[in-house]
């Protein structure tokens, strides 16, 4: 059954593109609805809805709570991470509504939360490179690969940091719902996905520092 419906969560400090850009390329394509999802333990009271700001600042309205069934469920990183990794609750819900759905996927350290809620135990998964030392301190027995773009085991997909993604996201596209549905995205948000999941240039360490968003 191809994908119909998917959740994004959104939390407080999470990274920007790491949703925006699959929403892009997920709700170009015909009949899927694309849903911006909230933890029901972050709901204020007598709130149908819940606005939530991202590390660049930028508030996005979620209304739909993360308990609504999807098909796909896709969980950002950012800095809010550092923060959910911790919340019993909060881990708790996003594994209820993992298992209710056919395909997981993160962007960035969003890896880092399905870890600690147990959804990567005996799968292969990846993350941001500048914040995979600290992604690896979650979960017990996750393959953590250190050189991917993104990868794909099974039921499900993470990718490695911000832009990465996006590629994630049109392997995920091609791989769901056909060439001719993942061509004709592409065509439309004129975007030249990286097509090997191998191909990582940010796996070697640089000089450069891991920047305000990654610490």
């Amino acid at each position: 059954m191809p994908i119909s419906t998917v959740n994004v969560l959104l939390f407080n400090d999470f990274e920007l593109l790491d949703a925006a850009g699959p929403i892009e390329l997920l709700a170009t394509v015909p009949g899927v609805d694309v849903r911006t999802v909230f933890l029901t333990s972050e709901q204020p009271a007598g709130h149908d809805a819940l606005l939530v700001r991202s590390h660049q600042g930028i508030e996005i309205a979620a209304s739909t709570p993360l308990s609504r069934p999807c098909d796909l469920l896709l969980v950002p990183g950012g800095v809010g991470t550092r923060r959910l990794v911790h919340q019993a609750e909060a881990l708790r819900e996003i594994s209820e509504a993992a298992q209710r759905a056919r395909v997981v996927a993160s962007v960035c350290t969003g890896s880092a939360i399905l870890a600690a809620a147990g959804l990567l135990e005996g799968y292969a998964a990846t993350s941001n490179k500048m914040a995979l030392s600290w992604v690896r301190t979650h979960g017990s027995k996750v393959d953590w690969i250190d050189a991917a773009r993104w990868v794909h085991d099974r039921d499900r997909w993470t990718s490695s940091g911000v832009s990465a993604g996006m590629d994630m996201t049109a392997a995920l596209l091609r791989k769901e719902l056909g060439d001719h549905v993942h061509d004709e995205v592409m065509r439309f948000t004129e975007y030249v996905p990286e097509r090997d999941c191998a191909h990582d240039p940010f796996a070697v360490p640089t000089s450069a520092g891991t920047g305000g968003a990654l610490s």
